[in-house]
């Protein structure tokens, strides 16, 4: 199976589109926080995909979870954008909190900076900003022989 991974939107649609369109494969998309209209004009441009979104600090008036756990192809998920963990300034808490939830993957955005770690059985995946110079996105394939996650440049 696979996953879009994206985050920190900040009102950007075409590049969400753009990302969207590239993973046509993906069946989830999940969102990291920090979008505004353009993830409710995605749920009805594809509505055959399954969205999973948390609250970013800038998603003011959001009455989406601030963090998600999800259960996929068997691998449990730990969804948040990362400020509540000061992400900005380290993943300790992050990781603890994904460790403590019994996490496979964690997912974060805020930082603007994508990253795809793994550190003693916990995958560590920032897409990045789909936003902005420099965008990004990434995906997540589940599959039999286990996890494997990837960073994509948006063009």
């Amino acid at each position: 199976m696979r996953i879009l991974v994206v985050s920190d939107t900040h009102g950007d649609f075409y590049s969400f589109k753009k990302a969207v369109e590239a993973q046509r494969s993906a069946e989830i998309i999940i969102h990291c926080g920090d979008s505004r209209d353009e993830l409710d004009n995605i749920r009805m441009l594809y509505p055959n995909k399954a969205i999973i979104a948390v609250k970013g600090n800038c998603d003011f008036s959001s009455m989406l979870p601030s963090v998600e756990d999800r259960v996929i192809e068997g691998k449990k998920l730990f969804i948040t954008h990362g400020h509540l963990y000061n992400a900005k300034m380290t993943l300790y808490p992050l990781c603890c909190a994904a460790r403590e939830a019994k996490a496979d993957i964690v997912l974060f955005g805020h930082t603007h900076n994508a990253i795809a770690e793994y550190d003693d059985g916990l995958y560590i995946l920032n897409p990045g900003s789909l936003s902005g110079y420099n965008a990004s996105y990434a995906y997540i394939d589940i599959t039999e022989k286990g996890i494997m996650t990837n960073i994509v440049k948006l063009k």
